[in-house]
């Protein structure tokens, strides 16, 4: 595994070296977008729609939207300074509660947390002391120059990191369109619902689930490979064997230009030379 993350975790006195490995993977299928006529995968320019032209990376700047059509630009300099002072490499546990009383609408992405150098037994003492309470840790910690809410728990015999959303970042539910309010529903119709629930009510075991859709887009993928049904994009002209050929036949037509210069102007200094003879 790749370490994403290096720093410590730390409850009361007790300091933690540790380290962060992404503990899920986007199984997704990727397609590149290819030209339909030479298979050549598509490039994507920044373009400013109002000049009219190409934008570099130099000429870009970071601007929030305070209103519609009017920003506020904050410098590099500006978001570093910003970042410094919240780059404290620390997972300080702040509380302890029990995990059924957050709701799984907080939860957004998961991590292992590992060892550091020398940090093997005070990791054992933290894992052995969640268990055995059955509390997780509430702390925070900054990762890609955002400040997270973080819950510390254990999974099998690791510890496991989980960011989690601020209340403000959890939309209000009452804000969906249509929830139905105070329905009539028939004893019958609820009895009827509860018996198909308990009819598919099963031990959870995630093995058994799988991604039908990503699977059968494999199986296809493979099947074009074993028939040869391929595409390969076309070779892009080297422009630099071009411009190198347009540059020796234009050094060729200024060497016979100067060359024919020359020559008319050898000519006409002979024939004033031999005129001053004769003056002479």
């Amino acid at each position: 595994m790749h370490t994403m993350w290096k720093g410590s975790i730390s409850f009361g006195l007790v300091n933690i070296p540790v380290k962060l490995f992404s503990a899920t993977e986007d199984k997704d299928m990727k397609f590149r977008q290819l030209h339909k006529k030479c298979y050549t995968p598509i490039q994507y320019a920044k373009r400013c729609p109002n000049c009219d032209e190409e934008v570099g990376n130099d000429d870009i700047v970071k601007g929030f939207e305070y209103v519609q059509g009017k920003f506020i630009i904050l410098a590099d300099e500006e978001l570093a300074a910003l970042k410094e002072e919240n780059e404290d490499k620390t997972v300080e546990i702040v509380d302890f509660v029990n995990l059924p009383e957050i709701d799984p609408i907080y939860f957004n992405r998961s991590y292992y947390i590992g060892p550091g150098e020398n940090g093997q037994k005070v990791y054992a003492l933290l894992r052995e002391a969640l268990k055995q309470s059955g509390k997780i840790g509430i702390g925070k910690i900054s990762m890609r120059s955002k400040q997270q809410l973080a819950v510390i728990r254990t999974y099998e015999d690791v510890i496991l990191m989980e960011t989690i959303h601020y209340p403000d970042e959890v939309r209000n539910a009452r804000d969906v369109p249509g929830v139905p309010q105070n329905t009539n529903i028939e004893k019958k119709e609820l009895d009827a619902a509860m018996l198909l629930i308990d009819q598919l009510t099963t031990t959870f075991q995630p093995e058994k689930y799988q991604d039908e859709y990503r699977l059968r887009i494999q199986e296809k993928i493979e099947e074009k490979v074993q028939q040869n049904e391929t595409k390969t994009a076309e070779p892009s002209p080297k422009k630099n064997v071009v411009d190198l050929m347009s540059a020796l036949e234009a050094s060729i037509e200024r060497s016979k230009s100067l060359n024919k210069k020359g020559e008319e102007k050898s000519g006409a200094a002979g024939k004033k030379t031999k005129t001053t003879r004769k003056k002479a």
